[in-house]
């Protein structure tokens, strides 16, 4: 697959993500949000769930073809001497939407990761109950995926797994905003966020390459899976898992690919 079709699949990813109805008005979104196409639906059970996906239309044919899928179980790892994560995340208004899939929230252009001198944008960061990627056989009850792209349309993802503890100011500040109604995007007055404080402290992390791990599923995906979780609260949990209780992909084979593991 050429450069060209590999980028149109990351686009197209993407856009899974926002409501067609805000997707007519492209050109009051940022730049990555390009024309939308019309798409087969997908769901997380029955016909149309992750063991279908490849055959509801061509373009999610990678979903059963791909032999780089996303999630994976983390298991056996190379620790390596690898370059940081620096994260230059600026506060921003929050929009935030119920896609139908789950909570996301788009984040104003400005805010990047650089790792080892080269930079993706952050685009927008979403949840998925458990965590899609698992360590040594342990999901997460929560992860935060942070969706971040280059200039040439190449995708690095950033997970953030959650361990049930203290409660989480920065989840709150998203699910007291969470839009009663589905696709339609909510600007509250006066709300910002600065997704730095969601962060761990330490940025230690498992990288791999992989997929979107919705339709259509593309390759080529550079994973970070951060190795330390943060906490959100038990009453946080039920209140995602009341509007998504379960909303991740199941494990894909490794199929021989690398794990490398930071050694910090």
């Amino acid at each position: 697959m050429n450069s060209a079709n590999v980028t149109g699949l990351f686009t197209q990813g993407l856009l899974m993500h926002f409501p067609r109805r805000l997707l007519l008005c492209a050109t009051l979104l940022p730049a990555f949000a390009l024309a939308a196409e019309p798409h087969a639906s997908w769901s997380y059970d029955g016909a149309n769930g992750p063991k279908n996906w490849g055959s509801l239309q061509a373009e999610f044919s990678g979903c059963k073809l791909g032999h780089e899928q996303s999630p994976i179980d983390i298991r056996a790892t190379s620790k390596s001497t690898l370059p940081a994560l620096n994260f230059s995340y600026a506060p921003t208004p929050l929009h935030i939407i119920d896609n139908g899939h789950t909570v996301q929230v788009n984040y104003a252009p400005g805010s990047k990761l650089s790792i080892d001198g080269h930079e993706y944008q952050l685009l927008q960061f979403h949840f998925h109950t458990p965590s899609e990627e698992s360590i040594k056989g342990h999901r997460y009850p929560l992860v935060a995926h942070l969706v971040h792209r280059d200039a040439d349309g190449k995708l690095a993802v950033v997970a953030v797994l959650f361990k049930r503890g203290k409660a989480n100011p920065l989840v709150q500040t998203v699910w007291q905003s969470i839009p009663k109604e589905k696709e339609v995007q909510q600007d509250p007055d006066g709300v910002t966020l600065d997704l730095s404080q969601l962060l761990p402290a330490a940025h230690g992390y498992y990288n791999f390459a992989g997929s979107l791990t919705t339709p259509p599923c593309s390759e080529g995906v550079n994973w970070y899976v951060l190795k330390t979780p943060v906490e959100l609260s038990a009453a946080q949990l039920r209140r995602f898992t009341s509007l998504y209780p379960h909303n991740a992909r199941p494990l894909q084979p490794l199929l021989g690919r690398a794990v490398l593991e930071s050694a910090d």
